[in-house]
């Protein structure tokens, strides 16, 4: 009886088909990937941006908005309180130093002073009160001590006289006695005169001083008072242009209350807002310039406000030489801010190539400018214009610098005529 014999499935005719076709596969995978090539991107040269490298002078700067001030700007403040009862000067007018500009009323201080003025002139008549008592007593107790010198010459006679006598024994020992006695008698009550005369002098004196003090500080007192009487006319400290006046006839103000000020209009500056970004990049003596009708001007910044207000920090810049004439208080400048001193660099254009890239590559065009291949660079500084190319293209080289967003992962871009 015939067996039916099974045949293998896995022969080696069949395995050699299946092995020589993955080869084959494989080869022909290889060729395609081989001639292929990376990927590709059609472009029109006239929808895409070709910048040249170039080496030239480089200034790191940042643009700010300049706000033209006055050169300085004084404030007026409502020293004492009061009513307004005349105004002398219309907002915007220009005035000299000393000129009246306000005058205020205030009644208190006024018979305050009025007061003070009273008791300083009552204090000075007592003083001349007391130093005409003082005279008196004095011309009276300089009366009494010459009748007592008088008294005493005549008693030391009598004495000198008694003492001869007893000695030669004509006079009874009790009128010796007498004449002794009132010698002494009138000898220390000139001494007494003496003692109180002197001691009259020093009261008189120490008194007098103490009133004289009293007086210097009451007139101290006045002299304030009649200052802050003084002080109701508001005068301008320097000469320049009143503005921002804000007191009319009748309203109250309060001491230190905002009145107006001045602006001295001998030269301008002007003061920027920068963002806080750069407020460590950012100090006394950095240069700036602006350009008005054509013409560049410097500037030099002089002070740093340290307080960041909304992310932004000021500076003040002054003008280095010329101003430019027609330049008005307000007026906003664009201004440009050196972060640091002039050099030679390589420079990149800006352009949109920066927003997918981050600077950390381009494309770079060959030189038959047909093709634009891929490359890593690396970027330093930057302004406005310019980046600051530090590795990877060189003066001369050309690459693409509009926008990548269409471009996706491409490696290389086919330029179209």
């Amino acid at each position: 009886m015939d067996r039916v014999i099974e045949k293998n499935f896995w022969n080696r005719n069949r395995l050699l088909w299946i092995v020589g076709f993955v080869i084959v596969s494989a080869l022909v995978w290889l060729s395609i990937k081989t001639m292929s090539g990376k990927s590709k991107l059609n472009v029109e040269s006239d929808r895409i941006i070709v910048s040249e490298i170039k080496k030239g002078n480089f200034k790191e700067f940042i643009p700010i908005n300049g706000v033209v001030n006055p050169i300085q700007t004084i404030y007026l403040d409502a020293i004492e309180g009061g009513r307004v009862e005349e105004t002398y000067v219309e907002d915007g007018a220009l005035v000299e130093k000393g000129q009246p500009l306000i005058k205020l009323s205030n009644t208190d201080l006024e018979l305050s002073l009025s007061n003070q003025e009273t008791s300083v002139f009552q204090l000075i008549t007592q003083m001349q009160y007391t130093r005409n008592l003082a005279r008196e007593n004095t011309i009276r107790l300089e009366s009494n001590l010459a009748d007592i010198d008088n008294g005493l010459a005549e008693a030391k006679r009598m004495f000198q006289l008694n003492s001869k006598l007893r000695a030669e024994k004509v006079i009874p020992e009790q009128d010796f006695l007498a004449s002794q006695n009132s010698y002494n008698y009138n000898l220390r009550r000139k001494q007494l005169i003496e003692r109180t005369l002197k001691q009259d002098s020093i009261t008189s004196n120490e008194q007098l001083r103490q009133m004289q003090e009293t007086i210097k500080r009451t007139q101290l007192s006045l002299a304030l008072m009649r200052k802050k009487a003084g002080d109701l006319i508001i005068a301008s400290p320097v000469a320049g242009q009143l503005t921002s006046r804000n007191a009319e006839i009748g309203e109250t103000k309060s001491g230190g209350q905002r009145l107006g000020q001045i602006d001295v209009m001998s030269g301008y500056k002007i003061k920027a807002d920068i963002d806080e970004h750069y407020i460590n990049r950012v100090f006394v003596g950095l240069n700036a310039d602006f350009t008005v009708d054509n013409k560049t001007y410097a500037l030099t910044i002089k002070k740093v406000y340290s307080q960041v207000t909304n992310g932004r920090f000021q500076v003040d810049l002054q003008f280095e030489g010329e101003a430019p004439k027609n330049i008005r208080r307000g007026q906003t400048l664009q201004t440009r801010l050196f972060l640091g001193d002039e050099s030679q660099a390589v420079l990149l254009p800006k352009g949109g190539f920066f927003q997918q890239t981050g600077g950390n590559w381009i494309f770079k065009v060959s030189e038959t400018g047909k093709m634009a291949y891929r490359i890593d660079i690396e970027l330093g500084r930057q302004n406005p214009e310019y980046y600051e190319v530090l590795q990877g293209l060189n003066p001369g080289d050309k690459v693409v610098t509009s926008s990548y967003e269409n471009y996706g992962d491409m490696q290389e871009l086919v330029i179209k005529k």
